[in-house]
């Protein structure tokens, strides 16, 4: 029995892809396997993302109710903050007064220091000084 040339490399194309078909099969099954794995993490990660989804619309809604809450309560902090400015003002206004009046008090006592009274003429303006205010306190002056 002799084979001939085309025999042979039928015969040799053959033994080559029954070869082929042995060694794909089971990479083929690995591949399988491998997008079924594949399949299941996709269901579980669309899964996780359809729950966050959801928990990140319930976060937004909160965060604008509290944002809307957040407004009202600063308008009414501006509309208090308004009433309470004059009261601030007149503080101030009461500050400076102060201010004035004890500048006029040491350039009172700066007067007072620089006359040249004897003791007994300065004890007395002091005593006259006292009595007078006290008569004027009774509506006697």
């Amino acid at each position: 029995m002799t084979i001939s040339i085309g025999e042979l490399a039928a015969v040799i194309a053959a033994v080559a892809f029954l070869l082929f078909v042995l060694f794909t099969i089971p990479v083929l099954v690995k591949a399988t396997k491998t997008l079924k794995k594949v399949e299941h993490t996709m269901d579980l990660t669309n899964d996780a993302v359809a729950k966050l989804s959801n928990d990140v619309d319930d976060l937004l809604k909160q965060t604008t109710d509290l944002v809307d809450k957040s407004n009202v309560l600063l308008d009414d902090v501006n509309q208090k903050m308004k009433t309470v400015d004059p009261v601030v003002q007149a503080a101030a206004d009461l500050g400076e007064s102060v201010s004035d009046l004890n500048e006029a008090s040491r350039n009172l006592a700066s007067r007072a220091g620089e006359l040249n009274f004897k003791k007994t003429g300065l004890v007395t303006t002091i005593l006259t000084s006292v009595l007078a205010r006290r008569r004027r306190r009774r509506g006697l002056d």
